[in-house]
């Protein structure tokens, strides 16, 4: 699916400019690149971020999901992902709440794995920054499925082609990027 919105452009320039990393580094999955995608660099950029909450509300819309309740995925990548789609869905006059999943439940207080306003019944699209393997988007949405939420779909902001979603699709969820290698130039 070709994916557009009248935000796109201007944060594909800003995700090439501050957030690709060229020389050969090791991913978290242990699979070697000759770049290297640091998108907290964008996520938590004063211009970029705004854009890649209107972005990403962009493409869940366009992909006609239904009503969402709330987005978020496992911390770290995800959050502020799900941070600027709040603050960008409050200004659309927009109701969407955000969640943190941690990845083990924590061992004192409530005991939670999934922070933020419960999820139980609620219909979530799962977020993360940029997806190698599909690992950390599957460990969030089967900790929100043992909360009791209705996972919609599993959403990314950049997508590096290494295999994440046909590991999400395997798993019977629909996947959905904003910003592929090809956008990048990469």
């Amino acid at each position: 699916m070709t994916f557009s919105s009248p935000d796109k452009p201007r944060l594909v320039e800003l995700v090439k400019e501050l957030a690709v990393v060229h020389g050969k580094v090791t991913l978290s999955s242990g699979i070697e690149a000759e770049y290297y995608v640091d998108l907290r660099r964008a996520t938590l950029h004063h211009e970029a971020a705004p854009l890649i909450g209107k972005v990403m509300l962009d493409l869940i819309d366009s992909a006609n999901l239904g009503h969402i309740d709330a987005v978020g995925g496992l911390t770290m990548g995800a959050d502020p992902v799900a941070a600027a789609m709040i603050h960008q869905g409050a200004a659309r006059g927009r109701v969407l709440n955000a969640f943190v999943v941690r990845k083990q439940a924590k061992q004192h207080g409530m005991g939670r794995q999934v922070e933020g306003p419960d999820v139980k019944g609620k219909n979530v699209v799962v977020l993360e920054d940029t997806s190698t393997t599909g690992a950390s988007p599957l460990t969030a949405a089967e900790a929100l499925m043992n909360a009791g939420a209705n996972v919609l779909a599993i959403a990314t902001v950049v997508d590096r082609n290494t295999g994440a979603k046909e590991a999400i699709e395997s798993k019977g969820f629909r996947y959905y990027s904003a910003i592929s290698l090809s956008d990048l130039g990469l």
